[in-house]
């Protein structure tokens, strides 16, 4: 699932005789060129120094296995699934700045439930962009599921709050809305995003189901900033990774966690409807080594 992440990392172990500080200290900086973080590399490495230690382990081959295990135990607890309401329709807000992969996230997301047989509703919330609206429009006619969209620059809450009450009156299943990727200022997209949080509770009579924050696996530390400040605004529920195939780095994914304690639930492997997939830490793991 997850072939050539890290590679560099297990390349790092395969290519020595011996454990020694010069092989440990070029792990730890294998792992920050993959996106870990400094003080996490650093905490990764100290507990294989000690490992090696107290097993009296001299061949690298051997500290595999207890890479691998760390990295499950840092992951693990943050494997997550998307939320579904007990009362349909599953309202799935979906967040994220311009040119991290959101909009084919939301076209892979929407076929998935329509191959399993649900009535699925797009939402083109992000109304500050024509080439989104049109995008979604497409991933609509391929996937097979009905879009709401209103012109360019119409206002993005009334847009899903319409999407919300032809959801109840249609028996949707799922709505999955887009949202804005950049307005003006900062500010001025983290009120847009509260005033649509607001309007879906008012539609449904609850909060929105999943407010899902998607992120390119090949940003690094940026992604970090960006789920401080979409969580900071809106509550994050779930991390969808974009761009998670062989040439990513993925220590984001270890950050992201360590930082945020935010579930992972997807991960974006390729250009193909089936690989938008659930985020396996087992399977993640095996994938460094």
């Amino acid at each position: 699932m997850l072939k050539g992440l890290f590679r560099r990392v297990g390349n790092t172990l395969r290519g020595r005789t011996t454990i020694d500080e010069e092989m440990l200290e070029d792990l730890e900086v294998e792992l920050i060129q993959g996106d870990v973080s400094v003080p996490l590399a650093m905490e990764i490495v100290e507990e294989l120094r000690g490992e090696a230690e107290r097993q009296r382990a001299r061949d690298p081959e051997e500290l595999m296995g207890v890479l691998r295990d760390r990295v499950f135990h840092i992951l693990e607890p943050y494997e997550g699934r998307i939320n579904v309401a007990e009362t349909p329709p599953t309202v799935i807000l979906v967040l994220g700045v311009n040119g991290v992969g959101k909009t084919t996230t939301i076209g892979k997301l929407a076929g998935r439930y329509v191959g399993e047989g649900k009535k699925v509703i797009m939402v083109a919330g992000d109304t500050f962009r024509a080439a989104a609206i049109e995008q979604l429009q497409l991933w609509g006619q391929r996937v097979g599921c009905e879009v709401i969209a209103q012109t360019m620059g119409a206002d993005p809450a009334a847009v899903v709050f319409d999407a919300v009450e032809a959801a109840k009156a249609r028996g949707a299943d799922v709505v999955i809305a887009d949202t804005a990727g950049r307005l003006h200022t900062q500010v001025n997209l983290m009120e847009e995003l509260r005033k649509v949080e607001r309007i879906v509770e008012r539609g449904l009579g609850r909060p929105a189901d999943e407010k899902l924050l998607v992120i390119d696996a090949n940003t690094g530390q940026n992604a970090i900033n960006q789920a401080r400040q979409f969580n900071e605004a809106v509550d994050v529920t779930g991390i969808a990774v974009a761009k998670l195939d062989s040439t990513a780095k993925g220590g984001t994914l270890l950050s992201l966690t360590r930082e945020m304690e935010i579930p992972i639930k997807l991960v974006g492997l390729g250009e193909k409807i089936e690989d938008l997939q659930d985020f396996s830490a087992r399977e993640f793991a095996d994938g460094i080594v």
